[in-house]
């Protein structure tokens, strides 16, 4: 049986909206802690020692959303419709309510859940996160696009956008991403173009919409 989230096997769900979700869990709960990835993120580009740390005691799911990695479907290009996928997927695996960390632009998509369904989110936690509005939130700067919004990304590119200039964190910027490509057998399928495209229209057009009118 797999310890890690290096060892964990790729799981397929399928979904009401006819989305077929790549997905991996480890652990053991009654409400899955869900997490929401960054720009370009598939399964591959979490740190398996961050799953590691927060599964004990509890049911850890990591996936790819829609036209992502091994996920189904086109990449959605807006906020709220990948929020709406995010439900799907969530209503997918079974349980009624989700613990949900979202991270970059996953927590914009965690604050838009919020709001078109607040009960499906017990517990919610925005990591790099801010709200509409916030300063430099709407289109891409020019460094973080030459990093990782070429057609390959490279770990200096990512190492500079994720992590501080200091000496400490681009040592465990290197540590971290040695530990994301550990795992050598059954990795997620790439961040297409196409997905990457979408995903950078999605803060350039100025589409994160907050309001409380959602159906």
């Amino acid at each position: 049986m797999a310890t890690t989230y290096a060892e964990l096997p790729n799981k397929l769900v399928s979904a009401a909206n006819g989305v077929d979700y790549a997905y991996r869990e480890t652990g053991d709960g009654e409400v899955p802690l869900v997490l929401l990835q960054h720009f370009r993120g598939n399964l591959d580009s979490r740190d398996p020692a961050l799953i590691d740390a927060l599964a004990p005691g509890r049911r850890v799911v990591t996936f790819d959303n829609t036209g992502v990695g091994g996920s189904s479907g086109q990449t959605p290009d807006t906020v709220r419709q990948m929020a709406r996928d995010a439900i799907a997927f969530i209503t997918a695996l079974g349980s009624g309510q989700a613990d949900i960390l979202g991270f970059s632009i996953g927590s914009f998509v965690a604050q838009e859940i919020a709001l078109i369904r607040p009960a499906i989110i017990r517990r919610l936690v925005l990591a790099s996160s801010a709200p509409q509005g916030a300063a430099g939130m709407h289109g891409w700067a020019p460094d973080v696009i030459d990093a990782v919004g070429a057609r390959q990304t490279n770990p200096e590119g990512v190492l500079d956008v994720f992590y501080a200039p200091s000496a400490s964190s681009r040592q465990a910027g290197q540590q971290a991403l040695k530990r994301m490509f550990s795992r050598t057998q059954c990795r997620d399928r790439p961040t297409t173009r196409c997905a990457g495209r979408s995903m950078l229209w999605v803060v350039s057009a100025r589409d994160f919409e907050l309001d409380t009118g959602h159906a």
